[in-house]
């Protein structure tokens, strides 16, 4: 047993009591929240059990841990696989279920056939979720869309709620996302299903699905919704083929899904990602792993840009290389760099979850940040003049200060319409480019993402 706090003592003292067993091995999880693999003797078996966290500060606001252990013990009634759920701890909160067996994330798959077979068993999974009648989820404390608008918009009131209230400072990128997407509301829609709502998180044995995961963002909505999302998890854990993968959901659920309605849930989930994070990003936050958020707010905020101009028919051009300046505190962020590097082996998100120990990934996070930080002290007065030289040739106006073009931007997106849309994702495009640049060595499993075409 590893060395507890007063409070993860107390927690595991609640356990044991709860479960009527002993604790005789525990190992936490290393990540950005609090998570543990347990092992509970009772009675003469041996319980293999996880411990599922909050976030706390670094909470999106949106989770509700005991509604997520609610939703899983409904999903179970429903024959749905999910770990069982054997109790929900008030302080520190935490959901106790079982350890599954099997794997997450499919691009550690033995082989493409595997992969397959196992999307392919997950979208079976999916639309047998999707069957169950919706009104069976009742009582527990779900957001419910309802109407044409509120199915295409699903939760995205909520993320737009905290996003308003957190954010500090101008916001171009997210501003448009959110403008597109209350002006193209898919039409026509009217079923609505229980959803994962973030689509593609699951282990898997063999060819099979042993259980879903992490369902704290469930809501009940439209099922082209999941499907959408299914494409954002692609981005840092490859899958295979979803176009396949969609046809099969398809042929199960009966029915032809409009791929319009499937990339507007596309950019309306990616969008939700950068609402969120943003306004993190504008401040210091106790905890916070700043270099992979500021990764996740860059992929989903540039991969719909993509889904829309593909839509559009649009071309977007890669940006021309600006050149590293040698600058007068350069040798110092490259020696904090080095003095971090330790073996300088670059692992991905969830390596770094599964492996290794708390103190180890903490370290990892703080070699990225500071690569991170040697490329923006070489990289951002050039990319700083380049946003401004492009505001200045599309506007024919150059705000002063690179916070002044972000309201700029901003105040330009807010008095637009649809008919600038031509002009205005090109231009966002470009400086996700750029910014792209200064996070590229912490990019990890997100490295070349890009959304899958589903037509």
């Amino acid at each position: 047993m590893p060395e507890l706090s007063p409070e993860w003592e107390q927690a595991f003292a609640w356990l044991e009591r709860e479960l009527g067993g002993k604790i005789v091995s525990a190992r936490r999880q290393p990540r950005w929240r609090p998570a543990w693999f347990i092992e509970l003797e009772r009675g003469g078996e041996q319980l293999s059990l996880y411990w599922r966290g909050k976030r706390g500060e670094i909470a999106h606001g949106l989770e509700q841990l005991e509604r997520e252990a609610r939703v899983m013990r409904a999903m179970e009634r429903e024959g749905i696989p999910v770990p069982h759920v054997h109790a929900f701890c008030k302080e520190p909160a935490g959901i106790v279920m079982d350890r599954l067996p099997g794997q997450a994330n499919l691009a550690t798959a033995d082989s493409d056939a595997q992969r397959t077979a196992v999307l392919a068993d997950y979208v079976d999974v999916l639309a047998r979720l999707h069957a169950v009648p919706a009104d069976r989820f009742d009582g527990l404390g779900l957001t419910v869309a309802e109407g044409e608008e509120g199915l295409g918009l699903g939760d995205l009131d909520d993320w737009i709620r905290n996003y308003r209230r957190d954010k500090s400072r101008p916001e171009p990128e997210v501003e448009f996302l959110l403008a597109w997407l209350l002006r193209n509301v898919p039409k026509g829609r009217t079923k609505k299903s229980l959803l994962c709502a973030d689509a593609g998180q699951f282990l898997f044995e063999g060819d099979r699905v042993t259980g879903l995961i992490d369902l704290e963002l469930a809501y009940v909505g439209d099922p082209a919704a999941d499907l959408g999302s299914l494409r954002c998890r692609d981005l840092s854990e490859p899958l295979g083929p979803i176009g396949p993968a969609i046809e099969r959901y398809e042929e199960r659920v009966g029915e032809k899904i409009d791929r319009r309605v499937i990339d507007y849930h596309t950019v309306r989930f990616a969008t939700c990602t950068p609402t969120i994070v943003a306004p993190m990003l504008a401040r210091h936050i106790p905890g916070l792993d700043y270099t992979q958020y500021l990764v996740w707010y860059l992929v989903y905020a540039k991969t719909p840009l993509e889904v829309i101009a593909d839509g559009m028919g649009i071309e977007l051009e890669a940006v021309q290389t600006l050149e590293p300046l040698d600058t007068r505190w350069g040798p110092a962020a490259e020696s904090l760099v080095a003095m971090l590097a330790g073996d300088g082996e670059a692992v991905s998100t969830t390596e770094r979850s599964e492996t290794g120990d708390q103190a180890g990934y903490e370290r990892d996070s703080a070699w990225r940040l500071a690569q991170v930080l040697e490329r923006a002290d070489r990289l951002g007065p050039a990319i700083d003049a380049a946003n401004l030289d492009d505001i200045e040739a599309t506007f024919g106006e150059r705000p002063a200060t690179p916070r002044e073009g972000d309201a700029f931007l901003e105040e330009r997106i807010a008095e637009s319409g649809a008919d600038a849309d031509a002009l205005l994702v090109p231009l966002l495009h470009r400086r996700l480019q750029r910014l792209e640049w200064i996070v590229a060595p912490a990019l990890r499993e997100y490295e070349g993402a890009r959304m899958q075409r589903i037509d």
